[in-house]
């Protein structure tokens, strides 16, 4: 969950709180570590990867069009500074 957390700049317990419903609906499961029992590691359901295949097209249009309302470059330095405020 740490590398996970750390990826998405938030921390562990916040990630937790955000996974909960996800787990409730059937998409992820979050199971032990089989290295370190302590630790957690998050898995997509096969519905989650359902869910993900029918996404990734409208993630990839939105950002497509948001690139295209951006002066050039500008994508990059939004991407910069969104990641500077989190």
């Amino acid at each position: 969950m740490g590398p996970v957390a750390s990826l998405l700049a938030m921390d562990r317990t916040t990630l937790t709180a955000a996974l909960k419903p996800l787990q409730r609906r059937g998409l992820v499961e979050i199971i032990p570590d089989p290295n370190d029992r302590r630790g957690k590691r998050i898995g997509l359901t096969p519905a989650g990867m359902a869910l993900l295949v029918q996404a990734a097209p409208i993630w990839e249009s939105t950002s497509k069009e948001v690139r295209a309302l951006l002066p050039d470059g500008d994508a990059e330095r939004l991407r910069k500074n969104l990641l500077a405020l989190s």
